[in-house]
């Protein structure tokens, strides 16, 4: 079984026990801690076996499989967690401008206002990407006019259906 379909299984097992609250809550200090390092050191590439990654940032492997799925999304290139095994050779690019921005979007607000950020983006950068986000995030609704068909579908004029 690969690991991150063991870290999938993991958080099934503890969602059906009732105990998921005090495993992701020590599965975020652990993810806190990564990006704290990886901060700090400015790291944009990682590579290394998935063992000796996970060693590296004092998780089990199963952990760094969810760390990874995690932090997918802000890689300059995919990785496939599928076939990840403890002895695989991994090599993976962090693009922090994304990493911010997705830290953002899922508001974990623990992470994207560490500290360490302060060396890799500027003030500038930081608003550029809140207001990227905001923008992304806007719903924008196509006013419908009182004489075209109505949206929902009956073939009347939108004054005569829905728009009354």
């Amino acid at each position: 079984m690969s690991l991150y379909q063991e870290w999938l299984d993991r958080i099934e097992e503890n969602q059906s026990t009732g105990t998921y609250n005090s495993f992701f809550q020590s599965y975020l200090a652990l993810e806190t801690t990564a990006y704290e390092q990886i901060l700090e050191n400015q790291q944009k590439t990682l590579a290394g076996t998935v063992n000796q990654l996970a060693d590296q940032f004092s998780m089990d492997t199963v952990t760094f499989a969810g760390f990874l799925d995690g932090i997918s999304e802000s890689l300059s290139e995919e990785i496939q967690l599928e076939g990840l095994e403890e002895d695989s050779q991994i090599e993976i690019n962090i693009d922090y401008e994304k990493l911010y921005y997705n830290m953002m979007k899922v508001k974990a607000e623990w992470l994207y206002t560490l500290p360490q950020w302060n060396n890799i983006l500027t003030e500038e950068k930081k608003r550029e990407l809140r207001s990227k986000l905001h923008e992304d995030s806007h719903v924008r609704v196509e006013k419908v006019g009182r004489n075209e068909p109505c949206p929902c579908g009956s073939g009347k004029k939108y004054k005569k259906c829905c728009g009354r």
